[in-house]
């Protein structure tokens, strides 16, 4: 340990989601003869509470991230004043601690960018979000970006927003592990489900883009209504959305399929609501950087039906292993998931053919050696 480098971590949140739990995946698993993790979360949460389960150092300090909230005057000013206390405070301890990089894992962090430049210490800014729906700030945004030594991107469709810039790496996710998921009928009682029903999961954070509004519609089609469809959405509001997570029910109530939509909100066993349905789907609006969920309940073995765009395509393979669907079309999703209700041989011959595939390419394995490499590349240029 005692020629172990320091990396400094920063993140966004604390929760257990997608980049939440690739960050844990990070932390922990980096190889100790040659890196060791220091973390700095913005707040007191489920993974600093992991991260430390497993030996990681955590830090908990304000960070200046950005929201959707901010994008205001009064924002605005707010999120310059936390970007010049993080340059200073982050900067500190970087040197304090000996830090050889750091790592801002996801691209709304941005104090990272002048601690790094103040330490005189590479830095490395994780690029895992999409901006297509912010066409007149991107460009500014990916200048910024481009300050970092190295920006590594979680999909194809994340690197094609650098437009061929030599910082951008592909370095896809890896998949985290999950507890071995209970039999189909044992997750299913403890829902409270029809063992008989077709149910269709829907895990994540709950936000307007993530499609859950196109499931309820799906759900309302007489395809799958009048075969008595469940879905089961897991996951709590992402904060800012509280409203559009209330509409949900209201939806759902004027579709009259209020009693067949289950909000479960947050679901530490995520295993089990993966075993209980019969097929996940990831219906989002916008394009995903890549989709953790698909990820996941591929590796398990489930049926994905995904929108055909952003990362999602570089996961599913339409009708190998599993299906695509046209973005934000309830009676397109409809249609696919009747055709699946009614095919139980052929859901389980593609989630059992998504296992295979997305376990050969996401491997968590080659996922930290590949991070690892990165950090003594951009080192080493130093």
């Amino acid at each position: 340990m005692a020629d172990a480098r320091t990396v400094l971590f920063l993140h966004s949140s604390a929760g257990r989601y997608g980049a939440d739990r690739q960050l844990e995946m990070l932390a922990t698993g980096l190889d100790p003869a040659r890196y060791r993790a220091l973390v700095v979360l913005p707040d007191h949460g489920e993974l600093g509470a992991a991260l430390r389960g497993a030996g990681v150092e955590v830090r908990v300090r304000p960070l200046a991230v950005i929201r959707r909230a901010l994008a205001t005057p009064g924002g605005a000013a707010r999120i310059a004043a936390a970007w010049a206390a993080d340059a200073r405070a982050l900067a500190a301890l970087a040197r304090g601690r000996g830090a050889a990089v750091i790592h801002t894992n996801t691209s709304v962090t941005v104090g990272g960018a002048p601690a790094a430049r103040l330490a005189g210490i590479p830095h490395v800014w994780h690029l895992r979000e999409t901006f297509a729906e912010f066409p007149r700030a991107w460009p500014a945004f990916r200048r910024l970006l481009l300050t970092a030594d190295a920006v590594p991107c979680l999909s194809q469709a994340t690197l094609d927003q650098l437009g061929g810039a030599p910082q951008g790496r592909l370095l896809h996710e890896g998949i985290p592990e999950l507890p071995d998921p209970p039999p189909r009928a044992e997750a299913r009682g403890a829902l409270g489900l029809d063992p008989a029903a077709f149910v269709v999961a829907l895990p994540g954070r709950v936000i307007a883009w993530k499609g859950h509004a196109v499931l309820i519609r799906a759900l309302a089609d007489a395809r799958l209504r009048d075969g008595g469809a469940i879905g089961l959405l897991a996951g709590r509001a992402w904060p800012e959305e509280e409203a559009f997570a209330a509409g949900l029910d209201t939806l759902a109530a004027e579709l009259g399929v209020a009693g067949r939509v289950r909000r479960l909100g947050h679901v530490e066993d995520i295993a089990g609501v993966y075993a209980a349905a019969d097929v996940v789907v990831v219906p989002s609006t916008a394009p995903e950087p890549l989709g953790l969920v698909a990820l996941e309940a591929a590796a398990l073995g489930r049926c994905v039906v995904a929108a055909a765009h952003g990362g999602l395509t570089e996961i599913v393979r339409d009708g190998e292993t599993g299906r695509l669907v046209e973005p934000g079309d309830p009676a397109a999703l409809a249609a696919v998931l009747a055709e699946l209700a009614a095919a139980p041989e052929r859901r389980e011959a593609l989630g059992a053919a998504a296992a295979v595939d997305v376990r050969a390419r996401f491997s968590t394995a080659a996922l930290l050696e590949a991070t690892q490499a990165l950090y003594d590349e951009v080192l080493r240029e130093r």
